[in-house]
């Protein structure tokens, strides 16, 4: 399945969401015990799961995350017309290449 640039996956959370999984040592999103899984993607797909999901969010942060680091099983699964990664388990902050503060001037859609 194709990945991002170099190969990379992508997560949004919050500042305070990463760095208490820095102090555990592993990321569990929400959806983790919601879903079963955590919400991944692309790194083209991120504006649009941003604005559709975190518009009024503030202080997120965009993790880089390199699936061949990753323990847990990752699954390209459909969701609204495209297929996203889906990381069915907690995601050791090893995995973490690089972390990103995200700034967007959300594109608001009509209703």
């Amino acid at each position: 399945m194709t990945t991002g640039p170099n190969g990379f996956i992508v997560h949004v959370c919050t500042q305070g969401d990463w760095e208490a999984a820095q102090a555990a040592g592993e990321y569990r999103a929400a959806s983790l015990e919601t879903e079963g899984f955590i919400h991944c993607s692309r790194p083209d797909q991120v504006l649009d799961v941003v604005n559709r999901f975190y518009a009024d969010v503030p202080d997120l942060v965009l993790l880089w995350i390199d699936p061949q680091r990753v323990g847990a099983e990752i699954r390209w699964e459909p969701a609204d017309g495209d297929l996203f990664p889906h990381l069915y388990g907690p995601l050791d902050v090893q995995a973490v290449e690089a972390v990103m503060g995200l700034i967007f001037l959300a594109r608001r859609r009509a209703p």
